[in-house]
């Protein structure tokens, strides 16, 4: 007999006890945006094969908290224990990755709080982890397990400044025109109503071809400049998911795991 899990099948073995179940495929592209609004922050994601996860901060008394708005902070929900002590406890065990043989896992820490005061906070936490994460100088990436990128309220000339960091910056769009390096800012984020007239609703057909070769574009620079590009305030419908797969943007924003898993999925 065998029991559902959800993230595959448990086979029951002929003693009785459950035979461990299979890894989930890893989804380099999948990226679960509020990842901590799951039942169960992170380890969700992780069971859908998702490589890539957000979690909005906010440094309450000294404590990096995790939540979307500061009255839902929670003194037990830090960043420490959400994230930074499954992950690590997770890549000991895989031999340094967070997946076995997968990619490096990117966790992007979206900072509510104040940038300089919250970014110096956390690099204090960070130095905690350094032995998974990957570590930026001003000319190289040394990639690790875990590669944390800050978004939200960026201390941008603090971290700028730094020889070395183990948080990397989350540019914008403008990004692409600076002149600033991939070791600074590796991942391009931005939103994407600002950018793109077409929503993906049922009536409006698939992409245009001026903004499918626009969106080819952007992926193109960013791909260029050693970047990898995302977009959030994207609909959560495999209309959105084909336009930003076969246009080859890196990370796909969902807050449906399941959905876009499955859509993800070698056929």
């Amino acid at each position: 007999m065998c029991i559902w899990l959800c993230s595959g099948i448990v086979l029951m073995g002929l003693n009785g006890s459950p035979a461990e179940p299979k890894p989930p495929t890893p989804l380099p592209q999948a990226h679960a945006h509020n990842d901590y609004e799951h039942a169960r922050p992170l380890h969700d994601a992780l069971g859908h094969g998702f490589c890539s996860v957000e979690a909005d901060v906010w440094l309450v008394n000294d404590q990096l908290l995790v939540a979307h708005g500061l009255k839902d902070a929670k003194p037990d929900r830090t960043l420490q224990a959400l994230y930074l002590d499954p992950l690590r406890e997770r890549a000991t065990r895989n031999g340094g990755r967070v997946f076995p043989d997968g990619p490096a896992f990117a966790l992007l820490i979206d900072v509510k709080s104040d940038a300089t005061n919250t970014y110096t906070a956390l690099r204090e936490v960070l130095a905690r982890y350094e032995r998974m994460l990957t570590k930026f100088t001003e000319t190289q990436t040394f990639t690790n397990a875990v590669t944390i990128v800050i978004s939200g309220n960026r201390a941008r000339g603090l971290m700028a400044a730094e020889k070395t960091r183990l948080a990397a910056y989350d540019g914008r769009l403008a990004d692409l025109d600076s002149s600033d390096p991939p070791h600074l800012i590796p991942l391009i984020s931005d939103n994407w109503t600002l950018h793109f007239k077409w929503r993906a609703r049922p009536d409006e057909g698939p992409l245009s071809e001026a903004e499918t070769a626009k969106l080819k574009r952007f992926v193109a620079q960013a791909h260029q400049q050693g970047r990898r590009l995302r977009f959030w305030a994207t609909p959560d419908n495999a209309g959105m998911w084909t336009a930003l797969r076969d246009a080859g943007v890196d990370y796909i924003n969902t807050d449906d795991l399941a959905g876009l898993r499955n859509f993800l999925l070698p056929r």
